[in-house]
Formats: C-alpha cells, sequence, structure tokens
C-alpha cells in the first residue's frame, strides 16, 4: 500500500488514494501508523474518496483512531495532493467533507506545483461564553464549530498554559458528546492572534486548520481583531479573513515524504505516540 506525508504548519497526515481501493479497518490502521516511534508517525490518516457531491471526499481518521468531520491544514494538503499528482488540472476544486463541501482555490509555485492554498471554510457558529473550572481553575469558554467542535480559551501566556492538562479534560467535557479540540489563544493587536491546540483524538499539535477559523470567529465576534488577521501556531502562520461572512483560510502545504507499506503484516506492537 502507497501512502504520502504531507504537512501543513507541521499538522501532518498520511495520505491513502482511496479512489479505486480501500483499505479495511480504518480506525485501526490510523492507531498502527500514526504511532511516532512504531509506525509512519502523524497526527492521523487522511483518504482521498470519490465524491458524487463535489471534486473527491476526504474522510480523516485522528492519531486515536476516531473520524473527525473536518481538517483545516488537511484539506490543503489534499488540494495539493490531486493536483500535482495529476488526478485534476483544475485550481479551483470542490472536497467533500463529513462537516460539508469546502472549495479550494490552489496558488503554484515558479515549477507548477502548489505552494499554498485556500479554503473558503464557511461560516462558524457560535455560541454563547460558559465558565468552565478544571483543576481548581476557572475560566471563561467559547464553543464555536466550523464543520466539528471547538472551545476557544482567551489565555495571557501561552507559554505557560496547560494545554495538556486542562486540554485533555475538556476534550471530554460533558458539553461536548462527541468531544471538543481546544484552542488557548491570545489577542495581542489587531490583526494578529496567537494559538496553541489541543486536537481531539490527536493531543496537541503544531497547528490546526479549523481551529485558527474558530479562534478567528470567535475574537471577530467579541470586538478584539479585525476582519482579516495572521493566525500565529507553533508550526507557522495562517492569514485569515472574512468575505461575505465565510471565513476564508491561506496556508501553505508540503510533501515530506512517500513509501510503501504492507498493511497486512505490519506491525501492531504497541507504543505511545
Amino acid at each position: 500500500m502507497f501512502f504520502s506525508k504531507m504537512e501543513g504548519l507541521g499538522n501532518d497526515y498520511i495520505y491513502l488514494n482511496c479512489l479505486h481501493y480501500r483499505p479495511h479497518n480504518l480506525p485501526k490502521l490510523a492507531q498502527t501508523l500514526s504511532r511516532r516511534r512504531f509506525g509512519v508517525g502523524a497526527d492521523g490518516i487522511i483518504c482521498i474518496c470519490p465524491s458524487i457531491k463535489g471534486d473527491f471526499a476526504m474522510e480523516m481518521y485522528n492519531a486515536d483512531g476516531s473520524q473527525g468531520e473536518m481538517c483545516g491544514n488537511g484539506i490543503r494538503c489534499l488540494g495539493k495532493y490531486v493536483y500535482d499528482k495529476g488526478l485534476t488540472d483544475r485550481h479551483e476544486l470542490t472536497i467533500e467533507t463529513a462537516g460539508g463541501v469546502r472549495t479550494l482555490f490552489l496558488h503554484m509555485d515558479e515549477l507548477g506545483a502548489v505552494e499554498e492554498v485556500t479554503v473558503n471554510m464557511g461560516k462558524a457558529v457560535i455560541a454563547p461564553h460558559r465558565q468552565y473550572t478544571v483543576d481548581h481553575l476557572s475560566f471563561v469558554g467559547t464553543p464555536v464549530s466550523v464543520g466539528n467542535p471547538h472551545l476557544i480559551l482567551y489565555w495571557d501566556d501561552l507559554n505557560s498554559a496547560p494545554v495538556k492538562s486542562i486540554g485533555r479534560q475538556l476534550e471530554h467535557h460533558p458539553d461536548f458528546p462527541n468531544r471538543t479540540n481546544v484552542e488557548f489563544i491570545s489577542v495581542p493587536t489587531r490583526d494578529n492572534i496567537h494559538m496553541r491546540v489541543w486536537e481531539r483524538g490527536s493531543g496537541e499539535t503544531f497547528a490546526c486548520g479549523t481551529g485558527a477559523c474558530a479562534a478567528f470567529a470567535a475574537s471577530y465576534h467579541d470586538g478584539l481583531c479585525e476582519n482579516a488577521v495572521t493566525m500565529h501556531l507553533t508550526g507557522g502562520a495562517l492569514i485569515l479573513s472574512y468575505q461575505d461572512n465565510d471565513i476564508y483560510m491561506r496556508g501553505p502545504a508540503r510533501m515530506v515524504y512517500e513509501g510503501e507499506i504492507s498493511w497486512g503484516n505490519f506491525s501492531l506492537t504497541s507504543g505511545e505516540k
């Protein structure tokens, strides 16, 4: 089975071409391949599948085997994958996801390969603020949906933010029956936002595209930023803007390497991600 390792801002996924063949037991495959020391190593796997609603469909599984609705960094890399591999010659694509259909705009480098991708991420649904208490700490959070669930926390010092301890607990908070991603953000200026993220099913990651959009939506809704910002994440920066009430996200997509594995004989040795 051939695979491609791709990343957007360090948010890395293993890509499988499932247009003509679909591997069995994708949740277990995601768990096995995502292990950093015992597998390929990634935040999960993304399958490129046929679609009747768009040009292609994206099916994603987190590192723990759970299925996600949408992945902002992952969908940018999918756009690069299908274009650079000659599966399409179009610069504007529609991708079906479990969180809805998204439109991609591909930006080329001087050699004609996809360098960056802009995604129309659609509209954010922002719920009222509410108070949360974890480990004797009380703080206000903002639930936001951009096709998948997020909880936005304003945090003054991101370097010392307890992302792992609080993020892990809030992921499983009763308010979120399907679990949630948790974003810790600070807004130092009206055109810059800084963020760290605890991703549902994967732990702290270098970046989260949908989380960046959710954080931008919450900050704009609260009057803290302009309608276009640079979102600074551990793995790099995204450009986010509002256009006709939809959020547009622009960022890089990069191929890391490709290889071949035998899934039937692949080691299932347990190990920490």
